[in-house]
């Protein structure tokens, strides 16, 4: 009886740790990849001061978007600099593509998340058929200027046209430029790195960086965006040209 009383304590424990300390499990299973950051950024920062000032980047054409311009070379740091490339990196089988931003001033490595760009590859290989069909894009509502929503139905979708951000867990709508790119709306990701960093932004001033700023991620895939008087994101007229 008492064995019996005692397992029934042990695995009650175990069952109330998984209910008392919910946000802390939350955090560690969200962010795996942070220690796996800091061992990248060391070893992209020795490969730096050992090769004078050269980055172990990928070569990419000019017209690359530059969120996507300079991704980590695994095989100009391994083994030298890093034993192999970390387990959340695609040439590991993980999720994540490393790039670095920044490279100007102050080289910082972030992520990619492949998750994400593959359903955008998806959509736009729907769309390309679609329009090659009907010889025009799948528009559905007007967002802004050469800025609309995608028609779900049109290209045979049943379930909503988003992604997952790996950032907030949201869900980012999927939109259409007029140039027939797909890009995905940032604007609920930057209302909250907005309001983490607590900066007095400046109302047609560019404000997709902060995203990287306050987070691992780059915004991959992003239109650009500014702020309006209320400090609330808003897109950026001028230029819809993808980051």
């Amino acid at each position: 009886m008492v064995k019996l009383k005692c397992a029934f304590i042990f695995f009650s424990a175990i069952l109330l740790s998984g209910c008392l300390y919910p946000e802390e499990r939350k955090v560690e299973n969200a962010i795996p990849y942070e220690e796996q950051l800091k061992q990248v950024q060391s070893a992209v920062d020795k490969f730096k001061e050992a090769n004078g000032g050269l980055l172990p980047i990928q070569t990419k054409d000019m017209k690359t978007p530059i969120y996507q311009k300079y991704p980590i070379d695994f095989n100009r740091l391994a083994p030298r600099y890093i034993a192999e490339p970390p387990s959340s990196a695609f040439e590991s089988g993980g999720d994540y593509q490393y790039v670095l931003v920044d490279v100007e001033n102050n080289p910082s490595v972030k992520l990619i998340d492949l998750k994400m760009a593959e359903k955008i590859r998806d959509i736009k290989l729907r769309v390309k058929m679609y329009k090659e069909q009907q010889g025009y894009p799948p528009y559905e509502d007007v967002l802004s200027r050469d800025l609309f929503t995608l028609d779900a139905k049109k290209l045979g979708v049943k379930h909503a046209l988003t992604v997952t951000s790996p950032i907030s867990g949201a869900s980012l709508p999927l939109m259409i430029g007029g140039d027939g790119d797909i890009y995905a709306d940032y604007r609920i990701d930057l209302a909250d790195c907005i309001k983490q960093s607590k900066k007095d932004l400046k109302p047609g001033a560019e404000i997709q960086d902060i995203i990287w700023e306050e987070t691992p991620f780059v915004p991959a895939f992003s239109v650009k965006y500014t702020v309006n008087e209320k400090q609330e994101p808003v897109f950026l007229e001028n230029d819809m040209k993808q980051e």
